[in-house]
Formats: C-alpha cells, sequence, structure tokens
C-alpha cells in the first residue's frame, strides 16, 4: 500500500464515529466492528514499522557466532552485489472497473436504504401521533390503517364473518 493511499484511508477511518449506537445495537456487529478496528490498528502499526527501509545487516556478529564463516562471507559478497528491482502493485484497469461497478452498487443500495429509513421514521411518527388506545373509536382506527379497514369492508360486503377464526 503507498503512503498516500494509507494516509487516505487512514482519514477515512478516523472520520468514523465509532462510539455511534449503529455499532452497538447488535452483538455480533459489535464484535465485529471491534475484529475491523483491531485489524486497522495492526495495519497502522505494521506500516509505521516498515514505512521505513530496513537497516544494515551486521555480518560480523554473524561471523562470530557461526562455525562455518566462509558462509556468511559467500552471503555478506551475495547482499552486497544484489541489487533486485523494487516491487511495484499495478492495479489493473479491469480491478478498478470492478470495484468502480461494486461501489456504485453500493452506494445505489445505500440510496434505496436512506429512502426505506426515510419512510419507516415518517411511519413511525405517524403511529406515535396517532397511537390506538382503549379509548380509540372505530373511526379513527379507519383513518390510521386505511388498509385493514377496506379489508373489515370488504369482508362485511361479502359476508365473511368468520373468516379470520381459526375454526373454519
Amino acid at each position: 500500500m503507498s503512503m498516500s493511499a494509507f494516509r487516505r484511508s487512514a482519514q477515512r477511518l478516523s472520520s468514523v464515529n465509532w462510539s455511534a449506537t449503529v455499532f452497538k445495537g447488535d452483538p455480533e456487529l459489535s464484535s465485529m466492528v471491534a475484529g475491523f478496528r483491531a485489524w486497522t490498528a495492526q495495519a497502522d502499526a505494521m506500516a509505521e514499522k516498515y514505512s521505513a527501509p530496513p537497516g544494515p545487516i551486521d555480518f560480523s556478529t554473524a561471523k562470530s557466532s557461526v562455525r562455518d564463516v566462509a558462509l556468511v562471507d559467500a552471503l555478506e559478497s551475495l547482499y552486497k552485489s544484489a541489487s533486485p528491482p523494487a516491487i511495484t502493485y499495478e492495479w489493473s484497469s479491469e480491478e478498478q472497473a470492478k470495484k468502480a461497478e461494486l461501489i456504485k452498487g453500493a452506494e445505489a443500495g445505500l440510496a434505496f436504504n436512506q429512502e426505506m429509513i426515510d419512510d419507516t421514521e415518517k411511519e413511525i411518527a405517524l403511529l406515535r401521533t396517532n397511537r390506538t388506545t382503549h379509548d380509540s373509536s372505530p373511526v379513527l382506527m379507519a383513518e390510521v390503517y386505511p388498509d385493514i379497514a377496506e379489508e373489515i369492508e370488504d369482508e362485511i360486503e361479502n359476508r365473511e364473518w368468520f373468516k379470520d377464526t381459526l375454526n373454519k
């Protein structure tokens, strides 16, 4: 992961309110969030640890502790003469397109979920304002629950008096 990508992901993660109630409501979700946070903390620690190039190898200590000094000399000469190319990862355009498609699908799902949340909040507000009690009249019930009132009217017209009872 490049440092700029690491910084971007760290900025995104730092903007998340991890103590929000949405992460604490469900025990399964709560444990998954805790595991994800632990994973990101571990990734942050590893990125910090490996951000600098490694220090030089102390071959003299190895020579004093190993019986075959010629082996250590051979490894030292190999280390000093070798210059492997840096490994870089190129994100292919096909993978980028796949991920972009997944993100678009997730955004569409997010818009749908937000619409559902808004509708549910409106319905909850309506039900709270029209709370049903023993004092509620049938007219008020018909206004609050028009689909049930229509079903009742249809049953009365069709003389289906005992339609919803257990003993048919």
